[in-house]
């Protein structure tokens, strides 16, 4: 036989092995950190709506009452609108920006909570002239 060593070759070797191991780490590092990026992402989008949602009701208040500081908090259960649907809760504080809002002006936030470390955006905020601010390094057009 040509090329017939002695040996069987039934079988991988150690060294192929461990290359097979260590492709397969390289990928499910790169996946799970696309995963953590995209989770990122998509709890902000919807902490965003819940923004955009709340500044809404505020606004519905402000034409039936002709004052925002008698609005409850947007984390008021007793309240039902506006809601944060129960993806955001666990991740972001949504509450009025220094306290209650007064009558004539208010300013909703959404704060990451420990669970969302999202550098990029931080701190997502809306206020009653519709204007949007990100406290973090990404700025308004890549958060918003």
């Amino acid at each position: 036989m040509i090329g017939h060593r002695g040996r069987n070759s039934a079988g991988f070797t150690l060294l192929e092995l461990m290359i097979v191991v260590g492709i397969v780490a390289i990928l499910a590092a790169l996946a799970i950190s696309g995963y953590g990026y995209a989770m990122v992402k998509s709890r902000r989008a919807a902490v965003e709506g819940c923004l955009q949602e709340s500044a809404q009701f505020m606004e519905r208040f402000y034409t039936t009452n002709l004052a925002y500081d008698e609005t409850p908090a947007p984390d008021n259960e007793a309240v039902p609108d506006p809601q944060c649907s129960q993806d955001v809760t666990p991740y972001y504080k949504v509450d009025f920006a220094a306290g209650e809002p007064t009558p004539t002006t208010y300013k909703l936030e959404a704060v990451p909570t420990g669970k969302q470390k999202d550098s990029l955006c931080g701190t997502l905020a809306i206020d009653y002239k519709g204007i949007k601010t990100a406290s973090g390094t990404g700025g308004v057009s890549a958060c918003w």
